[in-house]
């Protein structure tokens, strides 16, 4: 099978009231990437639109993007969720033979959304629609389930929260960098029990994109120094009704993760940085659970240096993770581009020292009812 690469990354800083439209963020991260991979769209074959009819409040959600993210002219088709499998997608393409380059780009404005009505959406329409659920009450039901399996606490979760927005103090494009105390996540509103408001991700707007190739188009249009390699990938889908699965059983994810360490040939021990998806703070000790970090049940540590604590250190969402920037269809692609960077030493001062494999992550779907998994490396 060949190769394929991530040639060229770019992104908006996240935020939470940005007056640019959908296109215009679009337009500009498809230009960095353009940009950073040293190639003009002339060269980009094909398009992903990683973005949703319901967010954006329009139908054909791609058709509007098509000419600011080069796709006139050209293919472009939309997969709807989260960033990762987006680029899943994007890859495959290549893989077809039909293109040699994929422009993946994923767009979201949740401030000009309904969180709550929109992902109410997603439960069934006859039962679990009408109790009112919603991505944040769900989450709070897996939470609270979460902690009767393992015995973790509320103070643990706020940990997450704590060092995650530490670590966003250090990311330029983070849109919520917080200087707190486990004190100050427990203060916070209660949002649905046991999760207050710094448990819970910001309402985002932001865009990135990635840019892949074929090893033959990658080596024939970029240097060596901005290629990343797309080593390993896994997906696995669980049950669509919260009630036919434990929320607290990450078996979808289980099942990802080794495809995708077994297609990369690596395992726990060889990964130097993670990038896990946490829109809530709970799911990042459980999500690093399926992913084979540490004891199911138990869940990871966290030192004092914001590092998880196997028995080494591993360095967890240094770029703030969701927690600190949460555009839901960009998060996972926004986790792929900050391992890219961390990969390339292009990471400033939030720079894993020595980074040679690293693991992004993303979900779909209420509680993490699709996972994707991705290996890459130099």
């Amino acid at each position: 099978m060949e190769r394929v690469a991530v040639i060229g990354v770019g992104q908006t800083k996240y935020g939470t009231d940005k007056p640019e439209t959908f296109h215009e963020l679009v337009w500009e991260v498809a230009n960095k990437a353009l940009d950073d991979a040293g190639i003009t769209v002339n060269e980009i074959d094909n398009v992903v639109s990683v973005s949703s009819d319901f967010w954006d409040g329009r139908t054909i959600s791609s058709m509007a993007i098509s000419d600011t993210s080069g796709a006139f002219g050209k293919d472009i088709s939309t997969v709807e969720g989260d960033g990762t499998f987006g680029a899943l997608y994007g890859m495959m393409r290549i893989l077809s033979g039909s293109f040699g380059t994929t422009m993946v780009v994923a767009h979201h404005k949740g401030t000009e959304s309904s969180m709550s009505g929109i992902t109410n959406t997603a439960f069934d329409p006859l039962v679990e629609r009408r109790l009112g659920l919603d991505a944040v009450t769900s989450a709070a039901l897996q939470a609270r389930r979460y902690m009767t399996v393992s015995g973790a606490s509320e103070q643990q979760f706020a940990r997450v929260s704590v060092k995650n927005h530490g670590n966003a103090l250090r990311n330029p494009f983070a849109a919520l960098p917080l200087e707190i105390t486990v004190e100050d996540v427990m203060a916070s509103p209660m949002v649905a029990s046991p999760l207050k408001k710094l448990d819970c991700s910001p309402v985002t707007d932001g865009a990135a994109a990635v840019i892949l190739a074929a090893e033959r188009e990658a080596k024939k249009l970029t240097t060596n120094r901005k290629r990343v390699w797309l080593k390993g990938v896994g997906h696995c889908t669980d049950a669509f009704r919260l009630g036919d699965r434990d929320l607290a059983d990450t078996r979808a994810l289980k099942k990802a993760a080794k495809k995708a360490y077994d297609m990369a040939g690596v395992t726990t021990e060889d990964v130097d940085v993670v990038e896990v998806y946490d829109a809530f703070s709970y799911m990042e000790p459980l999500w690093l659970e399926g992913l084979g970090f540490c004891d199911d049940g138990m869940g990871p540590e966290i030192t004092e240096r914001g590092y998880f604590d196997f028995g080494g250190k591993l360095p967890v969402n240094p770029s703030g993770g969701r927690l600190s920037a949460n555009p839901v269809q960009v998060a996972g692609l926004a986790g792929m581009i900050e391992c890219v960077l961390q990969l390339r030493g292009e990471a400033g001062r939030r720079q894993v020292k020595g980074a040679e494999v690293a693991l992004a992550h993303g979900i779909n779907g209420m509680c993490g009812q699709s996972h994707c998994v991705w290996i890459m490396g130099k």
